[in-house]
């Protein structure tokens, strides 16, 4: 009998790894490209709670249900106005993101941003005052925007002096509202608090504010549900690239704005910001995508996620199933690429309701339509779209309506099933901004972070507590 010939062994063009970054590593040094999948090993000790939740008989037309009132919910922009007429926030009342948190345990940028708050409203004349009133509450509280329908990017905080975006899902019958847009760098969103950012902040109200209500008010609403579809398919994943949606927005408001009778100079100026701001749309597409999540809220037997949300400390989710109770565990902080000489010690850990993006099926779930995004929060292409993917298989469903192009115009993944990621140990993946871990410093950089699992494994179990009382 003749052996059969042997067949040299050829080095592979690309080499996919999971788990632990040992073997990437190792890959990498020998000239193959390693293409890292986030994974990790299912949740421990929950069999008996996932098994309760996945029995419950309501669960699989609750969760269709869901799916359903998310696809279905519009978001326009009706009008742009102060918080204390939007919101009803009185002198001295602000919001902030993420789950509730007190002053012990807020985080530098948290604080640093509700100092500048303070100060922007002229309750204390300095930062050493302010922070002594929000020690003791003299005169100032705050709670998360999510507890009034709103959302806030980064820190996100919300004073009454603030503007904000006000957006309606006649659908549902709905409203959200979402603050202005100051840009990047040392703004309050990221807890600096310098007269540079007050002053941006006394502009926006005083000009930038008044001019966008004039041209709001002066057509009809604005679609802003099809402008994320256009982005969407326009290079945009709608969380840290949002700059074909801030020019279609811009595009939407420009004659008004010319038209609106406000002074020339300012008008210019008021363009000059937007247009000039990459990321301007992302409050205009946060509280759209807070519409569609609210509009999954409060079914019986749901285990769909209706909120993720971070205030620096915490991060939290609510669950359609369980109503406004929040589940929280310690917040990781985002891995990626930083500005300047900042570095991973300059980091705080994941701040911000922008994750309502991803909540909703866009942001770092639809990375695969935005291949750019990775030279802003790192990784690599082959990454971008296999996240993508990935998140489809810890969802209910997809949303034709933002249809990614390199995926053959496939719906993004909506809907996040606390019971499959869960059971699959797969976390949601969120694009975000990096805050300075220090009160005042504003963005060190931008990356990736996934939630807690403690957040997910106690959804599961209050869900099925809740399956045994029904």
């Amino acid at each position: 009998m003749n052996a059969a010939p042997l067949v040299p062994l050829t080095t592979p063009s690309a080499v996919v790894t999971a788990g632990a970054s040992l073997l990437a590593d190792a890959v990498a040094q020998q000239g193959v490209t390693a293409a890292r999948v986030d994974w990790h090993p299912p949740a421990e000790d929950h069999a008996d709670a996932v098994a309760a939740v996945m029995g419950d008989p309501r669960r699989r037309q609750a969760n269709a249900q869901a799916l359903e009132a998310m696809l279905s919910a519009e978001a326009t922009l009706v009008d742009v106005r102060p918080a204390s007429e939007a919101l009803g926030l009185e002198r001295g009342q602000l919001l902030h993101a993420g789950p509730p948190v007190d002053w012990e345990r807020a985080s530098g940028p948290m604080r640093g941003a509700l100092i500048g708050a303070v100060l922007f409203e002229g309750l204390a004349d300095d930062p050493d005052e302010a922070e002594k009133m929000l020690a003791t509450g003299d005169g100032v509280s705050w709670e998360p925007c999510h507890h009034r329908g709103a959302v806030g990017p980064m820190a996100g905080v919300v004073s009454p002096s603030m503007w904000m975006f006000e957006l309606r899902d006649e659908a549902h019958d709905a409203t959200s509202w979402c603050s202005l847009n100051e840009g990047l760098g040392k703004v309050l969103r990221y807890g600096a608090y310098g007269s540079e950012v007050i002053e941006r902040l006394r502009w926006m109200t005083a000009v930038l504010g008044p001019i966008l209500r004039t041209a709001v008010r002066a057509g009809d609403p604005i679609d802003v549900k099809g402008i994320i579809a256009q982005m969407v398919q326009m290079g945009d994943e709608g969380h840290n690239r949002n700059r074909a949606g801030t020019l279609m927005f811009l595009r939407e408001v420009l004659p008004a704005m010319i038209d609106s009778g406000h002074p020339s100079k300012d008008v210019a100026e008021a363009v000059r910001f937007v247009s000039g701001n990459d990321h301007f749309f992302l409050n205009l597409g946060m509280p759209a995508c807070k519409l569609q999540t609210a509009a999954a809220a409060g079914i019986a037997g749901s285990s769909v996620v209706t909120v993720m949300a971070r205030n620096g400390t915490d991060f939290g989710i609510q669950v359609s199933g369980t109503g406004d109770q929040w589940f929280t565990a310690p917040a990781n902080t985002p891995e990626g690429l930083f500005l300047g000489s900042y570095g991973p010690d300059d980091a705080n850990p994941d701040i911000g309701d922008s994750a309502i993006t991803e909540t909703a099926g866009i942001g770092g779930f639809a990375m695969a339509t935005a291949p750019a995004i990775v030279r802003f929060v790192g990784g690599s292409v082959p990454d971008a779209l296999a996240t993508s993917q990935r998140m489809y298989g810890i969802t209910v469903g997809e949303n034709p309506a933002f249809a990614i192009p390199i995926l053959e115009f496939r719906g993004a993944p909506t809907g996040i099933d606390v019971t499959a990621v869960v059971r699959s140990g797969v976390l949601p993946q969120i694009n975000t901004g990096m805050a300075g871990r220090v009160a005042g410093t504003g963005q060190v950089g931008a990356g990736l972070v996934t939630p807690p699992m403690g957040c997910f494994t106690g959804a599961i179990g209050a869900l099925a507590s809740a399956v045994a009382t029904a």
